[in-house]
């Protein structure tokens, strides 16, 4: 079961996931933009789900990783109703959204969208709203003229690009400017050298939801990825703790 599977959406194309079986809540790690299940911090969540018997899902978005599909098409809308149709699919009736970065701002969209089935929110540094504090005016007023905008990739060798229909539907997906609908459990980790998210992201994140129930762990010198051994360990405690209190 936790071999690499595929999902055929209603429109023919086929989305790459790995499933898990084992007691509920279901765990679903959503990766950041441009990164896909074979990455380390969604491998370490998805190995310990594995270890101790807990329901997981990994999937990769539309024209990412294993998945089909073109990358230049891809959306938060797109990718959101991916993320409900594998959750509708193949989780328990209750899921926790765990999502990286961009994922972050995914887990949000999807966790509105799952209302009672969402049993809990785990952020790593959280990017929601990111095509508006995340971009120049110079670059919206590009992007907004359906220019692509390359930046320099200090993760790989290729630039990241933007694409003008990703940038104009995270626009219509901003979330931080009023109240959040969530109340489940929510816990946020983010690092305070983060050069990518800035750490106070997740401060207005917070602010914004409407559960009593959020906590936000800043790391001092934490980087945008949070990939370190204690990094992971302190991810994994967290899955840990959410887990079974969501039982």
């Amino acid at each position: 079961m936790t071999d690499l599977q595929f999902h055929a959406m209603l429109d023919g194309r086929r989305i790459a996931f790995r499933h898990a079986p084992g007691k509920g809540p279901t765990l679903v790690f959503l990766p950041g933009y441009m990164s896909d299940m074979a990455g380390g911090k969604a491998c370490a969540v998805f190995d310990w789900a594995v270890a101790n018997n807990r329901a997981a899902l990994l999937l990769d978005y539309s024209g990412c990783g294993e998945s089909e599909g073109d990358f230049a098409d891809g959306t938060l809308s797109l990718w959101c109703e991916e993320v409900l149709a594998l959750a509708q699919a193949h989780c328990h009736a209750r899921v926790v959204l765990i999502g990286s970065s961009m994922g972050g701002w995914l887990m949000l969209m999807a966790g509105l969208a799952l209302g009672d089935r969402l049993a809990g929110l785990i952020g790593i540094a959280p990017a929601p709203d990111f095509t508006d504090w995340g971009r120049s005016d110079e670059d919206k007023a590009r992007l907004a003229a359906g220019e692509v905008i390359y930046e320099p990739n200090q993760y790989g060798p290729e630039p990241t690009p933007t694409y003008p229909g990703f940038w104009a539907d995270g626009e219509e997906n901003r979330l931080l400017g009023g109240g959040i609908a969530i109340s489940c459990p929510v816990r946020l980790l983010h690092g305070q050298a983060d050069p990518d998210v800035p750490w106070e992201i997740s401060l207005r994140l917070a602010a914004a939801l409407r559960s009593p129930d959020v906590q936000v762990t800043l790391i001092k010198d934490g980087d945008h990825r949070l990939s370190r051994d204690e990094d992971i360990a302190l991810l994994l405690r967290t899955v840990s703790a959410l887990a079974e209190a969501a039982e």
